[in-house]
């Protein structure tokens, strides 16, 4: 369903899924910052165009890539002819939960955690997210 804005407001699964999608991009953007002065710290200074190739190829970055997967599941659905699913929905709410929650991956666990005690915005990116994954009555 070509989500435009009429349409996120009116239907609630696309609603939340528009919302989820922007916390997640938040988040994301928080923990790149976070990443790259990790690395600029190291490895100088690098621009816009550089960063991104880093965030595709370089080992430092991989664990981003799980975020950005599901912003990319998130846009995809939304972009999707088909109305929002409760399904839908309620599996990437629980694959979001599931991420930042389980821990399954050490290196997503170790990183994540690392930024949230050295970084206010992620912490604060990370709260908001978390209040989006409460389950709704």
């Amino acid at each position: 369903m070509n989500a435009n804005f009429a349409e996120v407001l009116a239907d609630p699964g696309t609603h939340r899924l528009f919302d989820l999608r922007l916390g997640l991009l938040r988040l994301h953007k928080a923990l790149l910052d976070h990443e790259r002065i990790n690395f600029e710290r190291v490895s100088g200074r690098v621009s816009s165009g550089e960063l991104l190739q880093l965030v595709i190829t370089h080992p430092q970055f991989a664990w981003l890539r799980m975020i950005s997967a599901l912003a990319t599941q998130i846009d995809e659905i939304l972009a999707s002819e088909e109305q929002v699913s409760d399904e839908e929905v309620t599996n990437l709410i629980v694959k979001t939960r599931q991420l930042f929650t389980s821990f399954d991956n050490e290196e997503f666990r170790h990183k994540y955690q690392t930024a949230l005690q050295k970084e206010p915005e992620v912490v604060m990116a990370h709260s908001e997210l978390m209040k989006l994954l409460r389950p709704t009555a």
